[in-house]
């Protein structure tokens, strides 16, 4: 077969023909973008005859007076599209009985399969030499399967292409890792979270690569876009792990090197006055430490649920809530978010009588600052003392 009968479609990324060179489809028009879908269509399904049937019902199904009209006047215009896009090439789409395909002197290569083929030889192959193959062949998904094509029939595969991009990649992270390929694994995280920004296995690594490159500073940046999206998202933290090396971050971009500097780091950290503020997973060892201080010296603290109801808009209202509660609590007190419309804190050293107070103090100031929000705040409290045990998630 000679090699000007071979012809490459591009379909991870932007679609694109030829050799390897980065073609544009040209689209002004709907009809443009949807005789797109079909041509993509016929090149995924290239290695098999596609009825007449199967086309009508995928693009036309009960939305055509006259489907078998609309299907000829397609092929008319995508042939001419072929045609267009390989000068010298006839006949590429040829007719059968009830069925078309594309002509048996033509070979079709996609990089969609090469990098799927890839893939499925590198997991046959064990150890660190998989890792090895799969990440050279990592640079193949150059973006989504057909981005920018929303047909029913793309979704499906856009996802499993993006499954077994995240996959290559966690097998290739903690090689890239071990051999210290630091920019390698910024590339390969940034891309994958660009398809998951939530999975933290990608922020982690990112971060550690960053900071390995001596960004510490871009490792901390990363981090809080990361906490502030999931949040927005989902309502939810990042894990300890990430926080470690937030912390990690933090301590390495202010030069900490030895002891001297890791306790000045520890005792000087600037306090803006207000309430602490932490994950849960922090609430909860602050929570188990204060138990242990009123074991050993007696006294007592409060735990308190803050609840927003009634007419609430939970990302408006729940901030402002935030607001009050960090400007109106010690500097002492830790506060952590349970979900989007409540909060948890400790009054350290404050009995059930006086945390009474601190509440009633809190929502007089919610109403002073927002009296024109209609949510209703409610405060559920409890002792913590060293007679008694409180589960924290139990409140």
């Amino acid at each position: 077969m000679n090699e000007n009968r071979i012809i490459r479609f591009g379909l991870l990324g932007s679609f694109s023909w030829g050799n390897g060179e980065n073609g544009k489809w040209k689209q002004n028009t709907a009809s443009g973008r949807k005789a797109l879908s079909f041509l993509q269509y016929l090149i995924v399904n290239h290695t098999r005859n596609i009825s007449a049937e199967e086309l009508i019902d995928r693009f036309w199904s009960q939305r055509s007076s006259d489907p078998i009209n609309a299907l000829r006047s397609m092929l008319f215009k995508v042939r001419k599209y072929l045609r267009e896009m390989f000068p010298g090439q006839e006949n590429m789409i040829v007719t059968l009985q009830g069925c078309y395909a594309w002509d048996p002197a033509l070979r079709l290569e996609l990089d969609s399969e090469q990098f799927e083929q890839a893939c499925i030889k590198a997991r046959r192959q064990q150890g660190e030499a998989g890792a090895e193959t799969l990440s050279q062949v990592l640079p193949l998904y150059k973006g989504d399967f057909l981005a920018g094509n929303d047909s029913d029939w793309a979704i499906p595969m856009r996802r499993y292409y993006q499954t077994l991009y995240l996959d290559a990649c966690r097998e290739v992270l903690p090689l890239l890792q071990k051999q210290e390929r630091w920019m390698e694994m910024v590339a390969v995280c940034e891309q994958a979270q660009n398809i998951d920004f939530a999975a933290e296995d990608f922020v982690a690594h990112r971060m550690q690569a960053l900071i390995s490159l001596d960004q510490s500073a871009r490792a901390a940046e990363q981090y809080e876009q990361f906490r502030d999206q999931l949040w927005e998202e989902f309502q939810i933290a990042p894990s300890e792990h990430v926080e470690q090396i937030y912390a990690l971050a933090m301590g390495v971009s202010r030069g900490i090197q030895g002891n001297e500097d890791i306790l000045k780091m520890v005792t000087e950290e600037e306090s803006d006055g207000r309430a602490f503020f932490c994950n849960f997973r922090i609430f909860q060892k602050i929570v188990a430490l204060e138990r242990r201080h009123i074991d050993r010296d007696g006294g007592a603290s409060t735990l308190v649920v803050v609840r927003l109801s009634n007419k609430v808009i939970p990302a408006t209202d729940a901030k402002r809530l935030e607001r009050i509660l960090l400007d109106g609590l010690r500097a002492g007190d830790p506060v952590a978010r349970l979900d989007a419309t409540s909060y948890i804190l400790m009054l350290t050293g404050t009995t059930e009588e006086n945390a009474q107070i601190v509440t009633e103090r809190l929502e007089k100031a919610f109403r002073r600052a927002y009296s024109h929000s209609k949510a209703c705040i409610s405060f559920r409290m409890s002792p913590l003392e060293a007679e008694r045990k409180v589960s924290v998630e139990n409140l």
